[in-house]
């Protein structure tokens, strides 16, 4: 049976949990459309998040990867198109470090595609009901860091035969207890709906 390895960041930024972590667990061991779900967790670190997909791949072997994230404030599940070479923390990372315009790998290209079937993943999420859309902006913080980072992992080791990408999501509905006024009323998912859609994506693989 091939192999998906699904990754999922841990809490950062004072939050106790984190969608991702929840949803991947949720997927750990399952056997969807000819994968058996490989689930691996994450830290919101620069570069160790990087190594723990590196440790992943070399351990698993996967046939697909895909990296989830959360998008605070996003209404659906949104499938990234591409990855850009550079790290622009306006706020420090677990570290202190505080990147502005620094490359994510000096050697790379400008950016990669990802090589996910993304509109066809779209496709099978909505028609199974769950709002989901293609994203232009994976952003410069983490997430695109690791998008940008696997992708050039798997070219630079030549598997770039692989497909690979990242997909955000939104916040669960108990995230929002602890906010208050407009951040209180942020869109939201639950987790059974969140596997619903990630059954139907896997769907789209080949």
């Amino acid at each position: 049976m091939k192999k998906l390895l699904i990754t999922g960041f841990q809490p950062f930024g004072g939050e106790t949990v984190n969608p991702a972590l929840e949803l991947v667990k949720q997927l750990a061991g399952k056997n969807i459309n000819g994968y058996e779900v490989v689930a691996r967790e994450i830290p919101v670190v620069r570069y160790e998040a990087l190594d723990a997909v590196r440790s992943a791949v070399d351990e698993i072997s996967p046939d697909a990867v895909i990296i989830v994230g959360q998008a605070g404030g996003r209404p659906d599940i949104t499938v990234e198109r591409i990855g850009i070479d550079v790290d622009d923390f306006r706020i420090p990372d677990n570290k202190g470090n505080q990147p502005v315009d620094e490359p994510v790998a000096k050697d790379g290209p400008i950016a990669y595609w990802a090589t996910l079937p993304i509109k066809k993943m779209v496709a099978n999420m909505k028609a199974a009901g769950i709002p989901a859309s293609v994203s232009n902006s994976a952003g410069t913080y983490v997430c695109n860091h690791l998008l940008y980072g696997t992708l050039h992992l798997l070219a630079t080791a030549g598997k770039a035969h692989i497909p690979a990408g990242f997909v955000h999501i939104p916040y669960l509905p108990e995230q929002m207890a602890v906010r208050k006024g407009i951040e209180s009323q942020y869109p939201t998912m639950g987790v059974e709906t969140l596997v619903k859609g990630f059954t139907a994506m896997i769907e789209a693989l080949d």
